[in-house]
């Protein structure tokens, strides 16, 4: 029987899944295969099917998909061998990384399944969703595929693979400073529990208006159970920035959610510190560890007289969506879409102002 490859994109919402098995289903379609991937502006869903001979055709199939909600979909010829265990393969590439790192670019076409894959020359074309570069420390390893764009989950892939299969990056440090605009200097470090009582300061110092804007209420701190849970690493990574008297100046959050590849992002900055480049530098360094720990999406959700936060945000990628509530908006980004500084491999970001 026939096997095709489809991939199509949802709306990320409770049970549009169930509606495009249920419309392949209609249509003779018989599921081998299902990944489910996250992308610049929702969910995409890639099945592996056979149908009878005689049965539906890729046309045929995009149709149904579409009917059922699914929108940018793409219905191509498959093969048998592409019905393999994904963890397993991706093992079996990384290993064979290992022993023939002269095959690089071959592997990842490999991995993602490219038409096309070799060295990408220095002045490269312009934006185009079926063509992904992969960095490898100062050249870039370029990814054709005809008409079925990368995700950014699979962009994703590709780094954990190098990752995985080259040389080790050097151990992070545990603090870091970070020079502000001014030449000011601060400390980044993950929390601790002795933090507890400089949380609670921190928060009384900042204004009712910017404990609104972080927690959509003038709540006057958070409860001990949930600074606690701050520094669990299975809730998520926490870091403060930390003046020269020991205070705390800021709060930034990494969140781990339900959704696959995805983190939220949370920031608190003392009003006297803030216009100065600590929140910015916060964000930039959360997203060069959200991309160091695989993660394909960032999400925050912010009250939409949040312009401080909607512009930083923006000001990387990020794209705003409304929500069910109007006072409310969710701003979501790619930790990949934006370049790293040039030893982000190497761990956090170097002193620099930011």
């Amino acid at each position: 029987m026939p096997l095709f490859r489809i991939r199509t994109e949802i709306e990320d919402r409770p049970g549009r899944l169930a509606l495009l098995t249920d419309a392949l289903a209609r249509r003779g379609a018989n599921i081998l295969g299902l990944s489910v991937q996250m992308d610049a502006e929702g969910v995409v869903d890639e099945f592996i099917v056979d149908v009878p001979r005689g049965g539906a055709d890729a046309r045929a199939l995009a149709e149904t998909l579409g009917a059922a909600g699914g929108v940018r979909t793409a219905v191509l010829p498959a093969r048998p061998h592409e019905l393999v265990d994904e963890p397993t393969r991706a093992l079996l590439l990384a290993a064979r990384l290992r022993t023939e790192p002269h095959a690089l670019p071959e592997v990842l076409g490999e991995l993602l399944r490219a038409d096309e894959a070799g060295w990408a020359a220095p002045d490269g074309p312009g934006p185009d969703p079926c063509v992904l570069d992969v960095p490898v420390h100062d050249r870039r390893v370029r990814l054709r595929r005809y008409g079925l764009p990368f995700t950014a989950t699979e962009a994703a892939r590709a780094e954990a693979l190098l990752r995985a299969a080259l040389p080790a990056a050097p151990r992070r440090p545990a603090r870091r400073r970070m020079t502000l605009r001014d030449g000011t200097q601060v400390v980044v470090r993950p929390i601790e529990r002795r933090d507890l009582d400089a949380v609670r300061a921190l928060h009384e110092r900042c204004s009712l208006d910017s404990r609104r804007l972080r927690y959509f209420s003038p709540m006057p701190c958070p409860p001990r159970r949930t600074i606690e849970r701050f520094c669990d690493p299975a809730h998520g990574l926490t870091l403060v920035a930390e003046g020269a008297d020991g205070s705390l100046l800021a709060l930034a959050h990494l969140i781990h959610v339900l959704d696959p590849g995805v983190a939220e992002v949370a920031f608190l900055v003392e009003d006297a510190w803030q216009g100065r480049g600590l929140g910015r530098g916060l964000a930039e360094l959360l997203l060069v560890l959200a991309r160091d720990r695989g993660l394909v999406e960032v999400r925050a959700t912010v009250l939409s007289d949040n312009v401080r936060m909607r512009r930083l945000l923006g000001s990387f990628g990020g794209r705003t969506r409304r929500t069910e509530d109007t006072a409310v908006l969710e701003i979501r980004l790619r930790p990949a879409g934006r370049p790293a500084g040039p030893d982000a491999l190497a761990g956090w970001p170097g002193e620099r102002h930011l």
